[in-house]
């Protein structure tokens, strides 16, 4: 017991003498990204890949949630913060990488169709990108948007609305490149995709929630 009451008082004082000192230093360092929107430069950006992608979420059972993830999304912004209307998004979702905790679910997303079926029960063996273009940006507030555009996904064409927000801007420590990111969030129906497959045992309504980092070029 007195071992334990020694090290806890030692921890507490090592913590102690640290918080000190960040404030002997002036506290922590600040991070390199804001939400500050004077950072934001105009100009044509390319995304940051391995900082970039698409979480989904869809209900399997009425039990609980599968989720899943889309990375290495590549693609374009054009951006004039004094004219947000005029923006471009033109982004690749690389649907053959997707990503899940369980390999068996990853297996099955992928799987050729069975025997005697006319379809994979999802997306299928060496699916294509999914592409999403924006047609039209709406400002709906000083850090928020709503970017619409066609979402273009196992051949099929339609229109989504994704609900954005600026998150951050700044210089990345390491590369120094100007960046801004984006988080962003809808739902789509995934079999107006011709995405039908166990509905309604697995919900057909998909959730997803994105995130972006976009480098200036």
């Amino acid at each position: 017991m007195r071992k334990t009451v020694l090290a806890l008082a030692c921890t507490a004082g090592i913590a102690a003498v640290s918080f000190g000192a960040l404030h002997a230093q002036g506290g922590p360092p600040q991070l390199p990204g804001a939400m500050d929107a004077s950072r934001v430069e105009a100009g044509s950006y390319k995304t940051d890949p391995g900082h970039s992608l698409v979480g989904w979420r869809v209900n399997h059972f009425g039990f609980t949630d599968y989720f899943g993830i889309f990375g290495n999304v590549a693609g374009t912004l054009e951006l004039d913060p004094a004219n947000i209307g005029a923006s471009k998004v033109d982004v690749t979702i690389p649907i053959a990488s997707v990503t899940t905790a369980s390999a068996g679910l990853t297996d099955h997303l992928l799987r050729a169709a069975g025997e005697g079926a006319a379809a994979p029960d999802f997306f299928g063996p060496a699916p294509a990108p999914a592409h999403f273009v924006s047609t039209m940006v709406h400002s709906t507030g000083d850090h928020t948007a709503h970017i619409t555009g066609d979402l273009t996904m196992n051949g099929v064409t339609k229109p989504v609305t994704v609900q954005a927000q600026f998150v951050g801007a700044g210089a990345n420590p390491f590369s120094q490149a100007k960046t801004i990111g984006f988080e962003g969030t809808t739902t789509i129906k995934r079999s107006d995709w011709g995405l039908a497959g166990f509905i309604p045992l697995v919900g057909d309504e998909v959730e997803l929630d994105i995130t972006i980092a976009f480098e200036k070029q």
